[in-house]
């Protein structure tokens, strides 16, 4: 049974040897591996092809293809009526093809397996980052969890069946393509052993732009309408409101939003606080003083990303309507 490990990639040059070697790594080898470049202007595709002596690699250049593109592209020219699916930048267990694909090998009726992603940070700012946007795995209901395609498997048959990644949409396009599995096959299985490490943004302006570009995907595909009524609620009705509150009757009503805040944050700081007892990439543990610095950057990552949230989701509203599609 063939196993076609896929990905697409663009400019990623300096990140892409991290999976090529963790492809070598693999406890069982892909069959092919197809990688899909979108017309990188560095030395991405020269450094693949670096590896197609060590890998049985088939690398297609397209220029201009966005992700969806380029994993459709991918995915199309693989041979193997399995698809394990990952992304640029990403660091793979040795276990990962083994575990994500194991349901696919042993199961005909399965058709999507839901592999997991876990940060792997280098500093401690990228280590505050992870704790505060990335969910841990006791935090994940399986029945509903919409996987990455950071890590995902699946029949290639099912991709067929879906019509592939919407690329119409250049982000959020992984969790349109979920949906659209789970109205066909509303199982997917379950592989919490198949971990994909990759590195959180490393700074404000990386995750500013990161969040404006998911959000803005949310407003094009009409994702998440609830959510972002809720946070424009919060910031622009009940904070103002609160503050007013507590300069007019009472300072407990500053109080009363500072714990609404400190709620907000709970679940970061106590992913915060697990994060701490794992050293970094380079294998050093975080000081006293960093420790402290990633309690102040919790809050100020948490507001930073909702205010990118609430700038691009009206962008990609105003997106879909302009196309028609409101």
């Amino acid at each position: 049974m063939t196993i076609s490990i896929i990905a697409t990639v663009y400019n990623e040059g300096p990140a892409i040897r991290k999976l090529l070697d963790s492809i070598l790594a693999q406890t069982i080898f892909p069959d092919e591996v197809v990688i899909c470049d979108g017309g990188s202007s560095d030395d991405t595709v020269a450094q693949i092809e670096a590896y197609a002596d060590r890998l049985p690699l088939r690398v297609i250049v397209e220029p201009g293809a966005n992700i969806s593109r380029g994993r459709n592209v991918a995915i199309a020219a693989a041979r193997g009526p399995i698809i394990a699916i990952t992304d640029a930048g990403v660091r793979l267990e040795p276990d990962w093809l083994r575990e994500i694909t194991r349901p696919l090998r042993h199961d005909p009726n399965v058709h999507v397996v839901s592999g997991f992603f876990v940060p792997d940070p280098e500093t401690p700012f990228e280590l505050a980052m992870g704790a505060t946007v990335l969910p841990t795995v006791d935090e994940i209901d399986p029945a509903t969890f919409l996987p990455s395609s950071r890590s995902l498997a699946i029949r290639k048959s099912a991709w067929e069946k879906v019509g592939g990644y919407p690329e119409w949409l250049d982000y959020c396009e992984d969790l349109i393509f979920d949906f659209d599995l789970r109205n066909e096959y509303p199982t997917f299985a379950w592989a919490p052993t198949a971990l994909a490490h990759f590195r959180p943004r490393g700074s404000l302006a990386a995750f500013f732009r990161q969040y404006y570009r998911y959000s803005r995907g949310d407003g094009k595909a009409d994702l998440w309408r609830k959510r972002h009524t809720i946070r424009y609620g919060v910031y622009l009705l009940a904070a103002p409101l609160l503050l007013v509150l507590g300069k007019a009757l009472s300072p407990l009503f500053w109080l009363l939003g500072l714990l609404g805040f400190v709620t907000y944050c709970a679940t970061p700081y106590r992913r915060l606080l697990r994060a701490w007892r794992r050293p970094l990439a380079d294998g050093r543990t975080l000081t006293l003083a960093e420790k402290a610095y990633t309690v102040a950057l919790v809050p100020v990552i948490r507001v930073v990303g909702d205010v990118a949230k609430m700038v691009g989701y009206p962008v990609g509203v105003w997106w879909r309507w302009r196309n028609g599609a409101g």
